[in-house]
């Protein structure tokens, strides 16, 4: 195995603090100049022909534009509108064949000259796509071929050879996002509609998951008489993994819990007379429940109240029978 061989501290001059705060604040001037020149008729008009598309809202670019661009298509598709990337060198040979006269399609390109966007444009024109160029140069040859130009103001790159595209790729980013939110605030998504396109995200389960798609049921449930024995139920009590004993009737109406703190307790208070004692005796016949339709963002706070917060509760229905039981553990492991 070969090792990396790394600079020593000494091979590069220290980085001077005042020096990086410099290059924050020539950075925020330049993207300054953006939000001060930026033409917002024009942006009014993009988002407008984006808002009223019939088909599917394609983006385009090169290198570090296709990264934007492929970026901003994504935000679309999570906001629920039909988006999607189009590599102009894969658009070439064979993937313009998803283009139909029904789609935009957006072309990121800082200069506007980007011979790959230049080639593909007359096969886009060919299927009949809207064409919509999004430049920083004036009077560049994309935005004299497309059917509508955006100009995203630019000062100039950050880079002190005024070549590395930093702060030109940070306004795209800032103005294709800023224009979803706008499609977003258009189409009037609600919250809901936001988190069932992001099941797995928090805030997607926290608005999706109810109570009945994380709680245990059936043999998987801590259950007892109210007469049996506590010691003869330590087996059930340990490994159920519910921390918590689930005290029924025959026809499995709900009379108590007794969890592994009563246990505790019930042994520093009885000593040997536990052996004598059974679950009814010591349970709580007063335990917080909930419902197995209720949302499960509402288990979690209500295990979380006052006065004391709790490991579960039990699920029941309207009849007070139990058919489940939800844990703090399993709402965690649920990535609520």
């Amino acid at each position: 195995m070969g090792s990396l061989d790394l600079p020593s501290p000494s091979a590069y001059p220290e980085l001077d603090q005042n020096t990086l705060l410099n290059l924050f604040k020539s950075q925020q001037n330049h993207l300054n100049f953006f939000f001060q020149n930026l033409d917002l008729s024009q942006t009014l008009s993009f988002t407008q022909t984006l808002l009223n598309s019939r088909g599917t809202i394609f983006f385009s670019g090169v290198g570090k534009s296709g990264f934007v661009a492929n970026k901003i298509s994504q935000t679309l598709i999570s906001l629920g509108i039909r988006a999607g990337f189009l590599s102009p060198l894969d658009a070439l040979h064979g993937d313009i064949g998803i283009l139909t006269a029904r789609d935009i399609l957006v072309l990121f390109s800082k200069s506007g000259n980007t011979e790959e966007l230049l080639r593909l444009v007359p096969c886009a024109k060919a299927k009949g796509a809207y064409l919509v160029s999004v430049t920083s140069v004036e009077g560049n040859a994309l935005a004299s071929v497309c059917d509508m130009n955006v100009h995203l103001p630019l000062e100039r790159e950050l880079c002190p050879f005024d070549l590395a595209p930093v702060t030109s790729t940070a306004i795209q980013m800032v103005f294709g996002d800023t224009v979803a939110i706008a499609l977003m605030g258009a189409r009037n998504l609600t919250k809901d509609e936001y988190a069932a396109n992001h099941p797995a995200g928090r805030i997607g389960k926290s608005l999706i998951f109810k109570v009945k798609d994380v709680m245990k049921k059936q043999d998987e449930l801590p259950v007892c008489r109210e007469g049996d024995l506590i010691m003869d139920q330590l087996v059930e009590l340990s490994s159920k993994g519910c921390g918590c004993l689930l005290v029924i009737d025959e026809e499995y109406h709900l009379i108590g819990t007794f969890t592994d703190g009563d246990l505790r307790r019930t042994l520093k208070a009885s000593g040997k007379g536990i052996f004598k004692l059974t679950v009814g005796e010591m349970c709580n016949r007063n335990p917080r429940t909930i419902g197995q339709d209720a949302m499960a963002v509402e288990a979690m706070k209500k295990m979380e109240s006052p006065p004391s917060p709790v490991q579960f509760l039990p699920v029941i229905n309207h009849q007070n029978m139990v058919i489940g039981i939800v844990t703090l553990h399993g709402l965690v492991s649920a990535g609520l």
